[in-house]
């Protein structure tokens, strides 16, 4: 761990994705190639960073724009949700 209390794993998921993707296959590639990691482990891991103090200390800029974008993805699947059907009386 280091002084912000994040280890290596943590530190290069991170720094990966802080680096611009325009294609999401050559980017699940490089997360396989480059981490070790499945995708799916990756945006686990990921997503728990999202919400470590530990990261934000790290790394203001890019966990700020994470959660932004978190948060625009809920609001988009809370619109879409369908309402639910009023009892017939």
């Amino acid at each position: 761990m280091d002084a912000n209390g994040l280890d290596e794993v943590q530190r290069d998921i991170l720094a990966f994705e802080s680096r611009p993707w325009r294609d999401p296959a050559r980017k699940a590639d490089a997360i396989r190639d480059e981490l070790g990691l499945s995708a799916a482990r990756y945006y686990r891991l990921l997503g728990a960073l999202v919400d470590s103090p530990a990261a934000l200390r790290f790394d203001p800029m890019l966990i700020g724009r994470l959660q932004r974008q978190r948060d625009a993805r809920a609001q988009s699947r809370a619109r879409r949700t369908i309402p639910t059907a009023r009892p017939l009386a």
